[in-house]
């Protein structure tokens, strides 16, 4: 099954644990790490992911991040598709959503991804019958209620 974490996901095991929330997604986020590099799950990068990480200010949290990106990518979505994902992410705008995440969600679409996971609450509002978004924990759910 093909997945797409964007980049707060990528970066929830960074931020400050004290909330169980935030706590509980980085476990999860942390279990499907696992899943992926066991090969159950297959993870899709974009170039969209690898130019937010690139801006990421803590050069051990980028380094981390796109080693594990590297190293666990089953399927990349380029730049030689910047066309067709600017395309599909007009769409997804006019319904609110910012640009980077619309590229995000439309990178996703293009790979063929059945979820998109994300910590960030105004994206998981966001519909769409090609891809769901789903925060790390609900996709845990989901997961094992599949394998259960």
């Amino acid at each position: 099954m093909r997945i797409y974490l964007d980049n707060c996901c990528f970066n929830r095991p960074y931020d400050n644990q004290s909330q169980i929330r935030i706590h509980l997604e980085t476990e999860a986020k942390l279990h499907i790490q696992e899943l992926i590099k066991k090969q159950e799950l297959d993870l899709v990068v974009s170039y969209m992911l690898e130019y937010e990480n690139s801006k990421n200010r803590s050069l051990a949290k980028k380094q981390a991040i796109m080693d594990f990106i590297v190293q666990n990518e089953a399927y990349y979505v380029g730049e030689n598709r910047i066309k067709e994902a600017e395309k599909i992410a007009v769409s997804i705008m006019q319904t609110g959503v910012k640009e980077k995440d619309a590229i995000h969600v439309a990178c996703a679409i293009l790979a063929e991804c059945k979820y998109f996971i994300t910590t960030d609450d105004r994206l998981l509002k966001y519909k769409n019958d090609k891809v769901t978004l789903i925060a790390p924990c609900e996709f845990i759910r989901i997961l094992e209620g599949e394998n259960g």
